[in-house]
């Protein structure tokens, strides 16, 4: 069973934008808080961005100020929208619970290019 799709990615300049979408299942959305995280060559998987059902959300260090996360509760996704890229943000991106019990989507491949 397919319960997270990301889908979004694509090669950037630096500078430039770009806006992830995560579609998960119901059962996965409806009892968590979300997240997005990131995997770049050679390093472990990091927590990107996270929000819960009520709206709050976390960043990392890395990314606030450029990066925006929401969710829409009817729809079951979550976006990721991405301004100011940098070279060091090129990773595969995925998308899961905050809390990551289920299984892993194939990701979804940003390249910020200079």
């Amino acid at each position: 069973q397919v319960q997270l799709v990301e889908s979004g990615g694509g090669l950037v300049q630096a500078g430039g934008s770009l806006r992830l979408s995560c579609a998960a299942s119901p059962r996965i959305f409806s009892f968590n808080a979300m997240g997005w995280y990131r995997q770049a060559p050679g390093k472990a998987r990091e927590l990107v961005s996270t929000i819960s059902h009520d709206g709050s959300t976390y960043y990392a260090d890395s990314v606030k100020g450029r990066f925006t996360i929401s969710r829409d509760n009817a729809k079951n996704t979550v976006d990721l929208q991405m301004n100011s890229l940098k070279l060091e943000d090129t990773a595969v991106y995925y998308c899961n619970a905050a809390r990551p019990t289920y299984n892993w989507g194939q990701g979804t491949q940003v390249t910020v290019s200079s």
